[in-house]
């Protein structure tokens, strides 16, 4: 509960944070799954359809796509910070 009384509902985490090192492990819940095997599956479509052609466009690809997961883990996952293992 909070100071006014009211319960405080615990937040839930699509990934969790290591528990050694900085950043995140695999997916806690099922939207965390949803979003990791999405994001699998457009790298790869990107590989097959850039990567033989264009190796320069895959690689802006592939830096893209890993800025879109690092944001939707500053949004839906645990916090990051540097872990000892607790």
């Amino acid at each position: 509960m909070n100071h006014s009384g009211t319960p405080v509902r615990e937040r839930h985490y699509w990934f969790r944070a290591k528990r050694y090192g900085w950043g995140w492990g695999p997916p806690a819940s099922w939207q965390g799954w949803v979003v990791t095997v999405v994001w699998f599956g457009t790298v790869i479509i990107g590989a097959v359809r850039l990567l033989p052609t264009r190796p320069i466009s895959f690689a802006l690809f592939t830096l893209f796509m890993g800025g879109v997961l690092t944001m939707v883990c500053l949004v839906t996952a645990e916090p990051p910070r540097r872990r000892d293992g607790e």
